[in-house]
């Protein structure tokens, strides 16, 4: 039965990973496919780390699988947030279809800092530091 389910986990896991690389291919910008690629490709090699953590008796191995999953679920989400910042502030072409852009005009070029920031706003000179309310 554990067999079973680890080789469930498996299929999924590799249908999610191969939905990831299509969508790396298929769609339109890269915040799209960065999009694809971190959900369906985080969300594939971690069903496949836990159908090892499940299908393996050795303890050695659950342990690394189970700390390759939290590593995963901790840096993909970070990789795929400064990725994207990198490639805004690299003026990536977006999407026609894409309707609104929350961040036009927020970003500091020169400082590359988030408007509105305190750290922004030191750098600016808009924040008084002997006032921090």
């Amino acid at each position: 039965m554990i067999d079973l389910l680890a080789g469930v986990f498996i299929l999924i896991g590799a249908a999610f990973s191969l939905i990831a690389g299509i969508g790396l291919f298929r769609l339109p910008d890269i915040f799209v496919r960065m999009h694809a690629a971190t959900k369906a490709g985080t969300l594939g090699a971690g069903l496949v780390l836990l159908a090892i953590a499940i299908a393996s008796q050795d303890a050695g191995v659950i342990t690394r699988a189970i700390a390759g999953l939290g590593f995963l679920l901790l840096t993909a989400p970070v990789a795929a947030h400064l990725l994207g910042r990198a490639a805004y502030l690299a003026q990536a072409e977006l999407w026609s279809e894409t309707s609104i852009d929350e961040l036009a005009g927020k970003y500091d070029a020169d400082g590359r800092r988030l408007a509105g920031t305190p750290a922004a706003d030191l750098q600016s000179g808009k924040r008084d530091v002997s006032n921090p309310g």
